[in-house]
């Protein structure tokens, strides 16, 4: 699980990288590769997204604990909390 889990990361860290660049340069690195291989990754981000959607509670510190510090926050706010929302 752990090699599964460092290669999800990779792939996330790539595909942020190269959405960040395509935001702000208008460049897509993935694109530069042959097709079938710029498909493969474009899929394996995907899944990588997937797996970090899925075990995320699971592995993470802040929402180990049953639920996640985000979503206690804004259900005390919807419940007439006068501070503001903030997720930082």
């Amino acid at each position: 699980m752990k090699k599964l889990h460092c290669v999800s990361f990779l792939l996330l860290v790539i595909g942020g990288l190269n959405w960040g660049l395509f935001g702000i340069f208008g460049i897509d690195l993935v694109a530069y590769l042959p097709s079938i291989l710029a498909k493969i990754v474009y899929i394996l981000v995907g899944l990588s997204a997937i797996s970090a959607i899925v075990m995320h509670k699971k592995g993470c510190g802040d929402c180990s604990g049953g639920t996640c510090p985000v979503e206690e926050h804004s259900h005390s706010h919807d419940e007439g909390s006068t501070e503001p929302h903030s997720h930082m």
